[in-house]
């Protein structure tokens, strides 16, 4: 069954909000759609990380790319389709009262010769 990758900025999680969240979560659960949730740390402990042509890497603060918005954390849902995962982000973005982006997940697997 495809997973699907979608996310919040749980920074701007209140305390009202909690226990919407919470349903949601348990609401998931009953149902065997949450594969993984995790929440990032702030924008402000970002380090990136950059390849330079002498084959150094570059190491500063701050996000990869320079935006308002970015990812703060995430659900990976398992579900049958795209139009079923975008039911249930429905019902993340009311209970987490922000933008919520949903997105095919592809899972890497193991090379079975470098076990």
């Amino acid at each position: 069954m495809p997973q699907y990758l979608d996310d919040f900025d749980p920074s701007s999680v209140d305390e009202a909000m909690v226990p919407d969240i919470d349903a949601l979560n348990e609401e998931m659960d009953a149902k065997g759609m949450r594969i993984f949730a995790g929440g990032l740390g702030p924008a402000s402990s970002a380090k990136s990380l950059r390849a330079q042509p002498d084959g150094k890497v570059l190491i500063t603060d701050g996000l990869y790319l320079e935006t308002k918005e970015h990812i703060g954390g995430f659900w990976i849902l398992e579900a049958a389709d795209l139009d079923e995962a975008l039911g249930w982000r429905r019902k993340g973005a009311v209970a987490c009262r922000a933008p919520v982006e949903v997105r095919p997940f592809f899972r890497v697997r193991p090379n079975a010769r470098s076990k």
